[in-house]
């Protein structure tokens, strides 16, 4: 007996639920009717009229919802990559000669313009050599000069007047040697930049080609990154991205495209993009890494809010109101944004009015009684205007 009853009790509770469900929540009766529902228990689907009387409020009438207008948005494709930072200029000076360091005019770190002295070699020799080029060239312009005034009266050959200009000319060039020979002994900046750690002393020796210091001009920070070839035709030089350091997760800086490589890897099939980030506040380094995102405009879209969405066993849909009374319309979800579905539809269109809440009572031609919300239709407008109303 006791199962009995727990099997009436059962039944019972099942026979009212499915009541409570035929009754109350019209949004279900497409389902149950695709089961078979209706035929097994021998009853007909309600008419629209009669599901705004069971599902509306008591004592029927139109039911109550809140509505929001459609919209229209263009449709974003962001590219998100991972990109190397890189100095604009980066130079690594090397000596030009062999020799003992007597001074080093700059420190670890230190910011120095073009043409500052950055150390200087041992150059006593080269100084002799000069004065001795020097006197050379003195006399040989002595001789010149003389050699000039006798051929005027044509006491001198030829041959005399040639080898004297050719001795000019030679000590000329040696001064030109020996200044240059003296100028070796100088290293300066080749460039304006931030000095990097210099691992040299006063004393040290160094041979030719030997790393003297690096400098990096790094007011601007190239970023190498790639891009999938899809894009190709939809970026340019001069496009603006946002640059983020992964260091720096809060950090976003503006930059733009800067160079585009011309042939695209078969490998990966993408293609090498440079952008360039202005580093005024000097926060970047060479070297860092960075998440780079572009934006590209789309096809512009129906923008509604997600609320208005509904889900059934055929897809999305929403329900819109039409001359008083609820139209439900499948829509294709194209992309959700942090505010807004964007989605495809035939038959609804911007403007339309969509319901957002009280959507569990209704049925396609039911009388609906529309309040629009305020808040989110204020909203929008702002969005659209950029004006707080």
């Amino acid at each position: 007996m006791k199962a009995l009853r727990q099997i009436v009790l059962l039944l019972f509770v099942l026979v009212a639920g499915l009541y409570v469900w035929i009754a109350y929540v019209p949004a279900a009766q497409p389902l149950l009717a695709r089961l078979g529902v209706y035929d097994l228990l021998g009853i007909a689907p309600p008419e629209p009229q009669q599901a705004a009387a069971l599902g509306g409020p008591r004592g029927g009438g139109a039911v109550p919802v809140v509505t929001i207008r459609v919209g229209e948005q263009a449709r974003a494709d962001r590219i998100t990559a991972i990109g190397d930072g890189r100095a604009r200029r980066s130079v690594t000076v090397r000596s030009n000669a062999v020799g003992t360091i007597t001074e080093l005019a700059i420190a670890s770190g230190q910011y120095v313009e073009t043409g500052t002295i950055i150390a200087r070699l041992q150059d006593e020799a080269e100084k002799i050599a000069l004065e001795q080029a020097q006197i050379e060239f003195e006399n040989a312009s002595t001789e010149a000069n003389r050699i000039a005034q006798l051929e005027t009266s044509g006491a001198v050959t030829e041959v005399r007047l040639r080898e004297s200009e050719l001795a000019l000319r030679s000590a000329e060039l040696a001064v030109r040697q020996a200044e240059f020979d003296l100028s070796q002994r100088q290293i300066t900046a080749p460039i304006s930049g931030w000095v990097g750690i210099i691992d040299l002393e006063e004393g040290d020796r160094v041979n030719a080609q030997d790393v003297l210091v690096t400098i990096t001009d790094r007011s601007d920070i190239l970023i190498d990154f790639r891009v999938p070839e899809r894009i190709v035709g939809m970026i340019a030089t001069g496009q603006q991205i946002k640059v983020t350091p992964l260091g720096q997760p809060n950090t976003v800086l503006d930059g733009e495209i800067s160079v585009i490589d011309s042939v695209v890897d078969r490998a990966s099939r993408t293609l090498l993009v440079q952008g360039r980030v202005p580093n005024d506040k000097d926060l970047l380094r060479a070297g860092m890494a960075f998440s780079v995102n572009l934006s590209f405009p789309g096809e512009t879209l129906l923008s509604i809010a997600p609320l208005a969405v509904q889900w059934s066993s055929d897809g999305p849909f929403v329900w819109a109101v039409r001359e008083g009374k609820a139209v439900q319309i499948a829509v294709e979800i194209a992309q959700r944004t942090s505010d807004a579905v964007l989605v495809r539809a035939d038959g609804l269109t911007a403007d339309d009015m969509v319901v957002t809440e009280g959507v569990q009572s209704l049925r396609n031609g039911v009388d609906v009684s529309p309040r629009t919300d305020e808040a989110k239709a204020a909203k929008a407008e702002t969005d659209a205007t950029g004006e707080t109303l």
